[in-house]
């Protein structure tokens, strides 16, 4: 009687490339580890960042310039005769509005400034706005006039905040690009990236907003 041995199937042997592919990919995930740990995203994130509080800034300031038109009218009904006061908040919200503003401008000082310049122009005119109405207890007491006083001071605090919130993140951004590693991973992987410049007070407490308390 012939009797057959048979055994389990011989087990595949795994090559000595699958075995190096293996450490290729967990050396490769250790460098990847390693380098964020040294800081190697820090600039682009600092920079996202810095975009995003700029936007933060446009909106606030837009949101200002929204509310100027129903402000004019509601003045203008209790004091016409105030027209150079007038005219100066129009033309000054008109010159903000007529300038072209994206997220590049935060590469560009030299139309920063200008922004910055025509913003500052319109909160002087919107102060002198302001020593105007203290001249008609009637105005102050109107309904509309009151919630957009309201709106303009919460307006004005936000742009303070805005403002405030941008400078800081500029200010991480442009130290973190000036020293070490940061001012390394600028120089091989982000020389696309410039230094920025930040907010600079253009007039005499242009850090402080203006007062729109008519209580």
């Amino acid at each position: 009687m012939n009797t057959t041995l048979t055994g389990s199937a011989p087990r595949p042997v795994r090559s000595k490339s699958y075995g190096n592919r293996i450490w290729q990919v967990l050396l490769l995930a250790l460098t990847a580890y390693g380098l964020s740990g040294c800081g190697i995203n820090n600039i682009p994130s600092y920079d996202e960042n810095v975009k995003a509080t700029w936007a933060q800034v446009q909106n606030q300031y837009q949101r200002r310039a929204d509310l100027i038109p129903n402000l004019v009218k509601t003045v203008k009904a209790y004091a016409a005769h105030e027209r150079e006061t007038l005219e100066a908040v129009t033309e000054a919200r008109a010159k903000v509005n007529s300038m072209q503003v994206d997220s590049g401008i935060i590469n560009d000082p030299a139309k920063l400034q200008q922004f910055e310049a025509a913003q500052a122009q319109l909160s002087s005119a919107l102060s002198r706005l302001m020593v105007v109405v203290e001249r008609y207890p009637d105005l102050k007491a109107n309904q509309n006039f009151l919630a957009l006083q309201s709106q303009l001071e919460g307006t004005e605090n936000r742009i303070s905040v805005a403002r405030r919130d941008y400078i800081a993140a500029v200010e991480r951004y442009n130290r973190e690009i000036r020293t070490f590693p940061g001012r390394i991973w600028h120089r091989i992987l982000y020389s696309d990236l410039p230094i920025r410049d930040t907010f600079e007070a253009t007039t005499e407490n242009a850090d402080k907003a203006p007062d729109v308390d008519f209580q």
